[in-house]
């Protein structure tokens, strides 16, 4: 029986191990984290992460061929395939800080390997880590190897959250990248085996290690920078009066260019973009190829003058105020059918609209008011780290409040500000909404997902991105 040991039961960990126990029951599945209360939620009924369809795979397995532990160190000395998929936040410090991968708990993760390990292993990369990571850690297993053989392969991780278990169950590809010696070749072919059991053969993609670590990068790049070329081209047609998803959607019927990915919002977020992005950024620098590090760089530029232009068309269009005046924001995580609100853009344009001494009031289905209140008193990247190193009980911020109903959220307020396309806002009673609002009441919907004309009939004044401004607007430019 084969045995497999993930390193990190977080949002790739989790997910990804629970579908490899579903789709091979001769295989044995252990998930270990240090974190002993993320640990009791993976083995309770409230699952510590929301993900459609990955209760029912968890409850599935768990007990039979799938366990979660805090027992580490056993649960790696026994497996033949360890995964390890532990956080590598952004340098906040020291060398290539603000761009570089902190590698800390990899390299942690690889010296307790070389520790416990007491037979032949392949360890499989599947955090997102910088290229030339697994050159490092196969340095450290073998230096401290004691005569046992490892094999480091790069498996990286193409969920998209919301989606993660239909991305698992038909993937679009499963990279894995190893070594060009016939150990490497080998332990390609040993964790190839076990996705072969669900995922067609021609869908499994073998590399080199610095290939398969270099793709996942490149894809994230690509797909944030198709985001931040609609939201440049959304800014442009809010000034000349063209509709940026009439624009989009003649782009996107060019069979060479496709549909996905061309909504234009306030902006990405997500664990990854931004963070693998800046990587990208930094190893440009490092490899001495700035002109390339500068392309990358407008991405992240582009999605955060995306936000700041949100926040001041709010401000702007209220008389140019929002100081003491109630505003209501619906939605907090950074996209629908998830509650992850890492790098989400409603954290800066909550913490803008706080910079002009406005009033929120936040509602979020998938969201709690600890989460909120952490995210928005955590300094830049602290997210990413495990939980017991984040800042301790953050100063809560007086001027923010959560509530469980997106009618409480927006009652008395003078403005509504849509920062997540929940499908549940589509269908809100925007008259009772508009009949509880001080007027003028303002709509900012930074997604798109309103009826404008339905809106604009009941009263409001509408906002929406990359679409014809409304008169009001037009009078009350907002300088970027």
């Amino acid at each position: 029986m084969v045995k497999i040991c993930c390193i990190g039961a977080g949002y790739v960990g989790g997910p990804t191990m629970a579908v490899i126990a579903l789709k091979c029951p001769s295989v044995e599945v252990a998930v270990v984290d240090i974190s002993v209360p993320r640990i009791t939620a993976w083995n309770s009924d409230q699952l510590p992460i929301y993900e459609p369809g990955l209760d029912d795979v968890v409850k599935k397995c768990r007990g039979k061929n799938l366990f979660f532990s805090t027992d580490v160190e056993k649960h790696v000395a026994e497996a033949d395939i360890v995964f390890v998929s532990v956080n590598t936040p952004t340098k906040t410090r020291g060398l290539g800080a603000g761009k570089a991968a902190d590698l800390t708990y990899w390299e942690s993760a690889a010296r307790m390997i070389a520790d416990v390990s007491k037979s032949n292993k392949i360890v499989v990369e599947k955090s997102t880590v910088p290229v030339k990571t697994a050159e490092a850690i196969e340095k450290i297993l073998t230096h401290n190897s004691k005569g046992i053989s490892f094999q480091i392969l790069s498996n990286p991780e193409f969920l998209a959250e919301g989606t993660a278990i239909e991305d698992l169950f038909k993937p679009d590809r499963v990279l894995i990248g190893g070594r060009e010696t016939p150990e490497g070749q080998k332990a390609i072919k040993a964790l190839k085996d076990v996705y072969a059991q669900w995922v067609p053969e021609d869908r499994i993609i073998t590399t080199n290690l610095w290939s398969a670590e270099l793709s996942k990068l490149a894809a994230n790049a690509f797909l944030a920078q198709r985001i931040s070329s609609v939201n440049a081209m959304s800014a442009l047609c809010e000034a000349t009066g063209a509709n940026v998803s009439q624009v989009a959607y003649a782009v996107g019927t060019d069979t060479r260019i496709g549909p996905k990915f061309l909504n234009a919002s306030v902006g990405f977020g997500g664990s990854c973009f931004q963070k693998d992005i800046l990587n990208l950024v930094y190893i440009c620098e490092c490899n001495g190829l700035p002109e390339v590090a500068e392309y990358w760089k407008q991405v992240i530029k582009i999605n955060d003058y995306q936000k700041s232009r949100f926040v001041n068309r709010v401000v702007a269009s209220m008389f140019n105020t929002v100081s003491g005046k109630k505003v209501a924001i619906l939605g907090f995580a950074f996209k629908k059918d998830t509650g992850d609100t890492r790098e989400t853009p409603a954290i800066d344009v909550c913490k803008g609209l706080l910079g002009d001494k406005g009033r929120l009031s936040i509602y979020d289905p998938q969201v709690t008011e600890d989460q909120i209140q952490r995210d928005l008193s955590m300094n830049k990247f602290d997210w990413d780290h495990p939980l017991h190193l984040q800042p301790m009980s953050p100063t809560t911020v007086k001027q923010v409040s959560v509530v469980w109903d997106a009618y409480e959220a927006t009652k008395d307020a003078h403005a509504v500000c849509i920062l997540t396309e929940w499908d549940e806002f589509k269908t809100l009673d925007y008259q009772r909404i508009y009949d509880n609002m001080q007027k003028p009441a303002f709509i900012f919907d930074g997604r798109n997902i309103v009826n404008v004309d339905k809106l604009r009939e009941i009263g409001f004044i509408v906002f929406s991105i990359g679409k014809p401004l409304d008169a009001w607007l037009k009078d009350m430019p907002a300088v970027a």
